[in-house]
């Protein structure tokens, strides 16, 4: 009878101790965020994923041939919030300690991301970068107001090559769409002409309502592109 409940005993310890293990040695992915809006106007001095990080990721790394959802090259898919926490070994509270930024700042032509020869993230990107990462990583929106949305000195890597990032899929090169390539700054620039591009994207009465079935671009997005053709539509 004590040799039966000593076995018993035993299972119980020896069960109990493979549940442990298990525990502390099972791999859990990243706990991902669903997007939370505030509902309030977008702050200055907070970074927004999906304002401010995801278009840079999107005209630099999650394109055909890399990091999008098709190619997924070494892995690494960077096309939404969730994808780019789960594979860009993102550490929050610390851009230096993450993989995602450590890529973007390395010297060596190897390893820096974008690859060569891509041009490398700017020093404007690479904060933006740093400080999403270093405020939280967080999956936050906001409503940009016509205070809240700057339009002045606006530049075609900066602000309208992101904004227009997402039209690529269809206007790129070996895919023009309707003719109209928005892939290259040239085939931006053509597309200016007779006020194509900002009538479609504004959905403009005569024009073609861009993207097709698709919502509507932002007020403050259309506004930023309106500024830079206005000012001659510069390669800067």
């Amino acid at each position: 009878m004590k040799s039966e409940i000593y076995q018993i005993n035993f299972r119980s310890k020896y069960t109990f101790l493979l549940f442990f293990i298990g525990l502390f040695s099972c791999q859990h992915d990243p706990i991902v965020q669903p997007p939370v809006d505030t509902g309030s106007s977008c702050d200055p001095s907070v970074i927004y994923f999906e304002k401010d990080v995801l278009p840079i990721i999107t005209a630099n790394c999650a394109y055909s041939g890399c990091h999008n959802a098709a190619s997924k090259k070494d892995g690494i898919i960077l096309d939404n919030y969730n994808n780019v926490i789960k594979t860009g070994k993102i550490k929050t509270g610390n851009a230096s300690g993450s993989k995602l930024y450590e890529v973007m700042i390395d010297k060596d032509p190897k390893d820096v991301m974008p690859p060569p020869p891509a041009t490398a993230l700017n020093s404007s990107q690479l904060k933006i970068i740093a400080d999403w990462i270093n405020q939280g990583a967080k999956n936050e929106k906001c409503t940009e107001t016509t205070n809240s949305c700057s339009v002045t000195n606006m530049s075609y890597v900066n602000n309208i090559k992101p904004i227009l990032s997402s039209c690529t899929s269809c206007h790129k090169s070996g895919n023009t769409s309707g003719g109209v390539l928005l892939d290259t700054y040239q085939g931006v620039k053509s597309s200016i002409s007779g006020g194509k591009l900002l009538g479609s994207i504004s959905w403009a009465s005569g024009f073609k309502p861009m993207p097709p079935g698709g919502s509507k671009m932002s007020d403050c997005n259309i506004s930023k592109v309106k500024s830079w053709i206005d000012a001659g539509g510069l390669d800067n």
